[in-house]
């Protein structure tokens, strides 16, 4: 019943990579999170270190998500190169930093940071002009220096500390420069990739200090069989989504893309 829980989910996080740029995050690391609570004791180092193998098989499975989505979307011309390098490099170097972060803290504060950042990003969405309703007409603006660096820098961060590809942060803002929903959540696969690498390495490398050993199935804090279970049903949903590309309304894509973050931290607050 759990692998097939798996699949399923599984198959739900390669059409939200595909149609939201949510590379599995937020389905991956509240259903991992709640499953090895559920079957592993407190005593146990699976059940204590739950949220931490929850956000390292999230990584994970979001290299191959990103990976196989981003060809998909180059392929339909949904991508545009200025706005993914230098900010790319910049987020790959924050990721680093956030993975290590993560090391350092709870699971339950990983938890309820991963709520609250939720509930601060739905409340922008929705309160904040620009991303509900974008104008056909305006010309695209390029990102400056400053918003590329920094901005780069903090989005790797939160995203890897957090265990999410860190479209709740690049769709925004690739939003307000201007793009449609579907180029904006288009450019968050290829974004995503740098934090899903540098995550993984860091998750793989850092917990072999720890005092925990957590089985053979295991590298570091990535769950070897989720991984594989999650990764054989979501390249299933990026191929039944694939058709959808660029066929969904904007406004519909913006409203749909808040319910699905709303839905995210209910579950997480009800856990």
């Amino acid at each position: 019943m759990f692998y097939l829980l798996l699949v399923f989910f599984g198959c739900m996080t390669g059409v939200t990579t595909v149609l939201f740029g949510f590379g599995g995050g937020f389905v991956v690391v509240p259903l991992l999170y709640r499953m090895l609570t559920a079957s592993h004791g407190a005593d146990d180092p699976i059940g204590q270190s739950a949220m931490q193998i929850a956000v390292a098989t999230s990584t994970c499975v979001m290299i191959v998500n990103a990976l196989v989505a981003t060809g998909k979307h180059h392929r339909a011309g949904n991508l545009i190169r200025h706005y993914l390098w230098p900010l790319g490099g910049f987020i790959g170097l924050g990721a680093m930093v956030g993975a290590v972060a993560a090391m350092r803290v709870s699971g339950d504060m990983i938890r309820c940071a991963f709520i609250a950042y939720l509930g601060v990003t739905i409340a922008d969405c929705l309160f904040r002009r620009g991303f509900l309703t974008a104008s056909d007409t305006a010309i695209p603006r390029r990102l400056g220096r400053v918003e590329a660096s920094c901005g780069g820098v903090g989005i790797g961060a939160i995203a890897t500390f957090l265990g999410v590809g860190g479209s709740v942060m690049t769709v925004p803002m690739l939003r307000r420069c201007g793009l449609s929903m579907s180029q904006a959540t288009s450019m968050a696969n290829p974004l995503s990739l740098p934090v899903a690498v540098a995550g993984t390495l860091t998750y793989m490398t850092m917990a072999r200090f720890t005092e925990f050993d957590l089985g053979m199935w295991f590298i570091g804090y990535v769950d070897l069989l989720a991984f594989a279970v999650l990764t054989m049903g979501s390249v299933v949903g990026i191929r039944l989504a694939t058709p959808w590309i660029g066929r969904i309304p904007d406004q519909l894509h913006a409203r749909v893309y808040i319910g699905l973050l709303v839905s995210v931290m209910m579950s997480l607050c009800l856990s």
